[in-house]
């Protein structure tokens, strides 16, 4: 899980940066990846999970996650921080 928050005004493209990263996604469409993204009620805050079956993470060969991550820092209030989850439990959630 990835989280961070951007600055007022960096939302929307941030937005369309994310939403670029899907397309490229959906043309390669790697195997045993799964991932979402989920912008949170204040507005500037997303959450990215990602879950890969034993295999390296596709994303840093596409284009549009390069172009993404390429000003992030530029655009956030509180940069992204990469959090490990364990699954305790779970029903009916998409990637159990």
């Amino acid at each position: 899980m990835v989280r961070y928050r951007v600055k007022p005004g960096q939302a929307e493209g941030n937005e369309e940066l994310v939403r670029a990263v899907y397309e490229d996604l959906h043309r390669a469409a790697p195997a045993g990846f799964s991932y979402a993204t989920f912008r949170l009620d204040d507005g500037l805050t997303f959450v990215h999970l990602a879950q890969s079956e034993g295999r390296d993470s596709p994303l840093p060969a596409l284009e549009a996650f390069r172009e993404f991550q390429k000003d992030i820092g530029a655009r956030c209030d509180e940069p992204p921080v990469v959090t490990e989850l364990s699954e305790v439990g779970s029903f009916r959630f998409a990637w159990s």
